[in-house]
This record gives structure tokens, C-alpha cells and sequence, in this order.
């Protein structure tokens, strides 16, 4: 893990607008846009992510209803995921006043293996209500129905990744879904692989 200051590691939060407020839903809530693949998980420690969204992010948030919509296109464990501990940690710390505000999180793109380790250590780590609007969304499409679709500004992957999807479409897309209390393990997959998929979310 390459080692920066802590100005720094703001700094690259920022330039990489990991995390931006911008546009509303369908139901008038502000939105917070968070780009997994951008994260550099390897850089940022989870006290400077903190103190970005203690600084920049939260007191934009703390007077209003929002949504978060969550991007976990391309997250892969090694190169972005922040890791357990640090969810659990960016989750106690958001303040009160901004957990009551917060109306749903549509997560987008979920992958097998976060569906079944938010469908086991969700509760645990999102805590103060947040697990419960807690929303996957299988597709852009059905994102539309709930968030405006020139509200919020989309990356190119997440484009490119929705076109791989429609060659290689899976048997059933969900739509969107809480995670509460469902798990949907493919029958194919192999015993060591379902085990693997536990250990990590991306």
C-alpha cells in the first residue's frame, strides 16, 4: 500500500469524484452518486474517506432527503474495495441527522458474490437503518424508473458493461430488489466457489 498524507488522500477523493451530489429521483430526493472502480483502495485509508465525507459530502446532506446510488460496475476486491472493517466504519460514522435523511440505495450492477455477502454480514455492518433500504438494481433500465435519467451523469464502463450484459444476458434479471431476506445462488455453481464468493463483496 503506497503510503500519502492525509491532505493528499482528500485530494485524490476529490479529483476522482468518487463521490458527487448532483440531480434528484423520481421522488424529489437529492441524489449521491458513488463510483466503486474509482475507489483506490489501496491509497486511501478509511480515516481520510471519513473526513472527505465528514467535510464535503454530509453537511450538503444533513438538511435534505436523499438517495445514494451506488455504482459496483467493474469493483473488484484487489484494486477497489475498501474491505469490511472500513463499511463498517464510513457506516457508524455518517451522522444521525444523515442516516434519517436517507431514502434508498439503488445498488447497480450487484455481483453474485455481494448479494450473498450483504445477504449474510449486511445487517451487521450497515447499521442504523441502512440495510433495509438497501435496493439491487440489475440494470440501467430499471434504475430509470426511479431515478431521472438526465439527472445523473453515467461513466462510459457502466455503458459498455450493460451491452456485455445484453450479449451475454444471464437466465432471469431480477430488476430491482432488496436484499431482505432473499438469496438467489445459482445451482450450477460449484461448492468451493459459493464459499469463496462469502469472503468479500466484490
Amino acid at each position: 500500500m503506497m503510503t500519502i498524507s492525509l491532505p493528499e488522500q482528500k485530494k485524490l477523493i476529490h479529483k476522482l469524484q468518487i463521490f458527487k451530489i448532483q440531480g434528484k429521483d423520481k421522488r424529489g430526493c437529492t441524489i449521491l452518486r458513488i463510483i466503486g472502480k474509482l475507489f483506490p483502495a489501496r491509497v486511501v485509508s478509511v480515516e481520510a474517506l471519513n473526513k472527505y465525507l465528514q467535510e464535503k459530502i454530509y453537511p450538503s446532506l444533513e438538511q435534505r432527503q436523499f438517495s445514494i446510488v451506488y455504482l459496483h460496475t467493474e469493483v473488484n476486491r484487489a484494486e477497489n474495495f475498501p474491505g469490511i472493517a472500513a463499511l463498517r466504519s464510513i457506516c457508524d460514522a455518517m451522522p444521525e441527522i444523515v442516516k434519517n435523511h436517507l431514502s434508498a440505495v439503488y445498488f447497480l450492477h450487484p455481483s453474485l458474490q455481494s448479494r450473498l455477502f450483504l445477504a449474510l454480514f449486511g445487517r451487521l455492518i450497515f447499521t442504523g437503518g441502512v440495510y433495509w433500504k438497501l435496493n439491487y438494481v440489475t440494470r440501467l433500465e430499471f434504475l430509470w424508473e426511479h431515478v431521472k435519467r438526465k439527472e445523473i451523469e453515467m461513466p462510459e464502463f457502466v455503458y459498455d458493461h450493460e451491452e456485455e450484459l445484453d450479449d451475454y444476458r444471464p437466465m432471469m434479471d431480477y430488476g430491482m430488489e432488496g436484499d431482505h431476506p432473499r438469496v438467489y445462488i445459482d445451482s450450477t455453481v460449484e461448492p468451493a466457489v459459493s464459499m469463496y464468493s462469502m469472503r468479500c463483496i466484490a
